[in-house]
């Protein structure tokens, strides 16, 4: 069983930044980056393979957020720059501990463990 504790999230102005964490109990291998809003579907936002090597992230986050781990830490971040109104919503992590795929996990199914969930709010 692993245990997965976001950390950082908060109200920020647009054009903002925020850095997120998400510290696990134990071993983990691919892990990622979720949000929900109000009235949305869970969406992919990143993900980073076991070693560091791979990452992936959405569109809409392309050059404004970057996830990377600190694996001799069991964590995960996601710094977040240039926030717009948009990208409010619960940003979850999420850990697999299968396998170590080189590849990165865009869909929850994917995953074993989630954290809490951190709300993010960006005002105009």
């Amino acid at each position: 069983q692993v245990q997965l504790v976001e950390s950082g999230g908060g109200l920020v102005q647009a054009g903002g930044s925020l850095r997120l964490s998400c510290a696990a109990s134990g071993r983990t291998f691919n892990m990622g980056w979720f949000r929900q809003a109000p009235g949305k579907d869970r969406e992919f936002v990143a993900g980073i393979s076991w070693n560091g090597g791979s990452t992936a992230y959405t569109d809409a986050v392309k050059g404004r957020f970057t996830i990377s781990r600190d694996s001799s830490k069991n964590t995960v971040y996601l710094q977040m720059n240039s926030l717009k109104p948009e990208d409010t919503a619960v940003y979850s992590c999420a850990a697999d501990t299968g396998y170590r795929a080189n590849s990165v996990f865009t869909q929850p199914a994917s995953y074993d463990y989630w954290g809490q969930g951190t709300q993010v709010t960006v005002s105009s």
